[in-house]
């Protein structure tokens, strides 16, 4: 309880069970001290020693991502609210949110897609003449202010409607794709009756889009339209900001008379002679036009591809905010992401159900995770200081990876001293796999993935859609990161400039017939693919040539002591299985391009082909 008579508005726990844990993870340490010592003392003088480097290093690299991801299960913490002492003690004096959906491109990102968005934080449970909703397009299109005019228009109904009838989610689209009629009478009035309003804002807002133009009709509807008389294209425009809804305006309310929020339409200037900064000079953006317009002192940032799946996430966050005791040290509070319409055993490893579920609460218990970029509310004061402009005063009231040619006689030989019982004592094979040097190896990978293989399952997970974590975790180690590491040099050091590119927000049907049959899509040569079908034919090759070198009964010298890196190499064969599929299997336009298929195998060959010292 704190102090006497104080009861707080949020609680943290610690997760049980951590003792163990952290005997398992002490283990795996030594374990790995076990194996840095035993590459030290054991560098083969002549043949591998490159790949036993390489090999070093990427242990030493394991250790160092193995540490970074165990500490965030070291001390993890699980925090719970208490909303109805947040509205026993504040429902009067509830502060006002400001939140930010941004959108950059109206054909990746559909003007319908986004206003559910916006919709869905409109229809928050909470006083909506607190609400501030500002919508940032980049893309600066009139095709996309239409559609928030559409929306300012239909939520005078939606809002009325989920207030009623408690509606979750909040997102016009889901909620009617998976909510299926009511049987009570007056409530299916309703519920048909608002669903036709719905289908006819999506079909008037799809036949512009269609055209690609607004009607002349429509421009006239609204001031807003005459802005794009002086606009020259999405990158060279100035300034368009409008207020659909003022939620001041005594005029602006919705069916059944109560207060809308008001609602925002920004495109901010763009310029080629200047950088734009893309989403975070976007969300600048609009830190400065809502100090002016609403200045609410929380701020919600939101993608426009998301919505709301909790109504009350206003009142969560809050809780945290004005806690007597604790709250003003916090700065942001983050709601995790959370995916629907995934594959059965989410093939792409889009769940984030151990980031989510566990990591988030490690980092946590160190003070919070980082931010994600979407689903975060902010004290205003956090992002800007106490004092940002000479008006500013926060007020709650007011205002976050053959056999060798030789005779029978000779196979009979050596089948023979195989065939032995001591065979493997005082032999390399003995010393080296009845391997104790063999233990710490085989403990680590199998105390980390049967640890990472339990938490999965606890966390909801099946061993299949485990399986397909596993295998993106190595993808995007190997190809995204990778550039990202890249870029981010390139930035530092000056040479180069960050681009952003904006992610499809649609399918076509035989993209989402392949998703949901589980089917990898590829499609395109980017050098990411490239460096993955490399990687994959230069393990298959590599697996191939060793099976070949012990059928054929070639010396192996070294190559034995690299016994567990052949297991490796095999796993790496099949996790790599989809892209061999991509490769040479498919048929369909979601295959891998043949131009990538002969680039990999090319500079697979060529790897193979370097001479080893």
């Amino acid at each position: 309880m704190g102090r006497e008579g104080y009861a707080p508005l949020f609680e943290t726990k610690e997760a049980k069970g951590r003792i163990a844990y952290k005997m398992y993870a002490i283990s795996v340490f030594m374990g790995v001290c076990m194996i840095w010592m035993y590459r030290a003392t054991h560098v083969p003088e002549k043949g591998l020693r490159w790949a036993w480097f390489g090999m070093f290093g990427a242990e030493i690299w394991f250790v160092i991502d193995w540490i970074f991801s165990q500490s965030a299960r070291w001390r993890p913490v699980y925090r719970s609210t208490f909303k109805e002492r947040l509205s026993h003690r504040y429902e009067d004096e509830l502060p006002g949110v400001d939140i930010f959906v941004c959108t950059a491109d109206p054909t990746i990102e559909p003007p319908t897609l986004v206003i559910n968005t916006v919709l869905s934080v409109m229809a928050y449970d909470y006083p909506q003449e607190k609400l501030s909703i500002y919508l940032s397009d980049d893309g600066g299109s009139d095709l996309t202010l239409y559609a928030l005019l559409e929306a300012s228009r239909f939520s005078k109904h939606w809002i009325p409607f989920c207030k009623k009838f408690k509606v979750e989610p909040r997102s016009p689209a889901v909620y009617f794709a998976t909510t299926s009629e009511p049987h009570d009478t007056q409530r299916t009035k309703e519920w048909l009756s608002t669903k036709k309003l719905y289908e006819e804002m999506v079909n008037r807002i799809g036949t512009a889009v269609k055209l690609g133009r607004i009607s002349g009709e429509i421009r006239a509807e609204h001031k807003g339209f005459t802005e794009w008389q002086s606009v020259v294209n999405s990158h060279n425009h100035q300034a368009i900001i409008q207020i659909l809804i003022d939620g001041r305006d005594p005029d602006a309310v919705d069916a059944e008379g109560s207060t809308l929020p008001t609602l925002v339409y920004m495109a901010r200037e763009k310029r080629p002679q200047h950088p734009h900064n893309f989403k975070a000079g976007a969300l600048n953006a609009l830190i400065r036009v809502s100090s002016v317009i609403s200045n609410r002192p929380i701020i919600l940032t939101v993608d426009c591809d998301m919505y709301s799946n909790n109504a009350e996430s206003v009142r969560d966050a809050l809780c945290f905010f004005m806690d007597e005791e604790k709250g003003r040290e916090i700065a942001y509070v983050q709601f995790p992401q959370s995916f629907h319409n995934l594959s059965k055993n989410d093939i792409y490893g889009n769940s984030y159900k151990a980031i989510n579920g566990m990591e988030f609460h490690g980092i946590d218990g160190y003070g919070g995770p980082i931010y994600v970029g979407t689903g975060c509310f902010f004290r205003r004061e956090s992002l800007c200081g106490k004092k940002y402009s000479e008006e500013y005063k926060e007020e709650w009231k007011k205002g976050m990876e053959g056999r060798a040619k030789r005779n029978a006689m000779e196979l009979e030989d050596r089948a023979k001293g195989l065939a032995s019982c001591t065979c493997e004592e005082n032999t390399q094979w003995g010393k080296e796999i009845l391997r104790p040097w063999s233990i710490p190896f085989a403990y680590v990978t199998v105390a980390k993935h049967t640890y990472s293989l339990v938490e999965g399952l606890w966390l909801g997970d099946t061993v299949e859609s485990w399986w397909n974590q596993q295998r993106i975790w190595l993808y995007r180690r190997t190809s995204a990161y990778f550039f990202a590491d890249i870029d981010v040099a390139l930035k530092l050091s000056g040479l180069a400039k960050s681009a952003f590119a904006i992610t499809a927000k649609e399918t076509d049907d035989e993209v989402a017939k392949r998703y949901e049959q589980e089917i990898m899509e590829f499609g395109s040569t980017s050098p990411m693919f490239t460096i993955l079908a490399t990687l994959a034919m230069l393990n298959l090759f590599c697996l191939i040539g060793a099976i070949k070198r012990v059928a054929m009964g070639d010396e192996m010298g070294d190559v034995e002591a690299l016994m567990l890196q052949f297991v490796l190499c095999g796993v790496l064969v099949i996790i790599n299985w989809p892209i061999y599929q991509g490769l040479f299997l498919r048929k369909d336009m979601g295959r891998l391009p043949t131009s990538v298929a002969f680039t990999s195998i090319g500079l697979a060959v060529l790897a193979c082909l370097i001479p080893m010292h």
